[in-house]
């Protein structure tokens, strides 16, 4: 049976810990169904990895696998494929049922799998499919914009996007800019400011002051679209405040405690989650929109209108780097995305 290199962990370690990832070795899985077998070349670590690590469990039998972003080379596929061929380049973000991407082969529904773009490198593409696939669905299909741009004559539509510097508030403020809204991005200090800035973001509020005011003292009085991306508890209220009569709210946190639905009531608001892992979760009948998706920022990438948002990369894929990336995205002050390519 052929073997291959991974990296996984059997009990939730802290990071300092070298137990808390460790490099292992497991049978190379066997490719059936819709799956593709892909050999990942890069791969990108996101809160959820760390969120995963730390979940409360007995101490495993058997490695747990995590990773929820790659590149690689389809080397094999399953019978009823029909989206890709062996040798093709692919990204994608996995699914939360499944072994992930810190491994060197990894099976993957080829639905949720888009062909890599062309013109940029294996690490800025690792960085891209759980972040742009949560910004992709937040925007046109939770707050449902419409993805083409307002005509001239049409004044432009705001949207306010709490925490503009982390990597779905990257790509959500470049999607909104060519969607033709007017951003304002929400970042504290002075290197997410000038970072979110150089996304597209036309306006920049402080997060860590009333955010009412904030918005208020740039002359604006609500906000057409709202997109949460940390501390749904801490920004309810303002959220509730801030936006326009009829609006749309949505959130990728989750509250930890009560939040109150009333407040929107008068506004005839609308609030929505976005979970990435939806679709592949409960293998909905839109599964494929992930592969659509992915397909058309892959065209935006390929066509610089949108850029990846890469900012550290390590070499090569093993525990020790995996236990760095995974610090850094603890530290919470990690702007952009880090990537881990390449096995010994």
């Amino acid at each position: 049976m052929k073997k291959m290199k991974a990296v996984g962990f059997y009990a939730p370690l802290p990071v300092e810990s070298q137990d808390s990832l460790q490099d292992v070795t497991l049978p190379v899985p066997v490719v059936s169904g819709h799956d593709l077998l892909v050999q990942v070349a890069a791969v990108s670590v996101n809160p959820v990895d760390v969120g995963v690590r730390h979940a409360k469990r007995r101490p495993l039998s058997a490695p747990k696998i995590i990773g929820w972003d790659a590149y690689g080379t389809v080397t094999a596929v399953g019978d009823p494929t029909s989206l890709f061929k062996v040798g093709d380049k692919v990204y994608y973000a996995g699914s939360f049922k499944r072994p992930g991407s810190d491994s060197q082969y990894q099976l993957v529904d080829e639905r949720i799998v888009g062909l890599a773009p062309k013109s940029i490198r294996p690490e800025e593409i690792a960085a891209m499919p759980l972040t742009a696939l949560t910004a992709y669905e937040a925007l046109f299909e939770q707050l449902q914009i419409p993805l083409t741009a307002p005509s001239q004559s049409q004044p432009s539509k705001t949207i306010l996007i709490i925490n503009g510097a982390g990597g779905v508030g990257s790509i959500a403020t470049q999607l909104a800019k060519l969607a033709g809204l007017t951003v304002i991005s929400t970042a504290s200090r002075p290197q997410s400011i000038a970072w979110t800035k150089a996304h597209g973001a036309d306006f920049v509020v402080n997060h860590r002051n009333d955010l009412v005011h904030e918005v208020h003292q740039l002359g604006l009085k609500y906000m057409d679209y709202i997109l949460g991306l940390n501390d749904l508890d801490g920004h309810w209220n303002e959220m509730c405040d801030l936006i326009k009569p009829s609006g749309h709210i949505a959130s990728i946190t989750e509250n930890h405690r009560p939040i109150n639905l009333k407040k929107l009531t008068k506004k005839r608001g609308t609030f929505a989650w976005e979970w990435m892992y939806a679709k592949s979760y409960y293998g909905t009948d839109d599964l494929q929109t992930q592969h659509d998706i992915l397909n058309q920022i892959a065209a935006w990438l390929d066509q610089g209108l949108i850029s990846s948002t890469l900012t550290k990369a390590l070499t090569p894929i093993n525990a020790a780097n995996l236990r760095l990336a995974h610090q850094l995205v603890e530290s919470h002050h990690m702007i952009g995305k880090v990537v881990v390519r390449g096995w010994d």
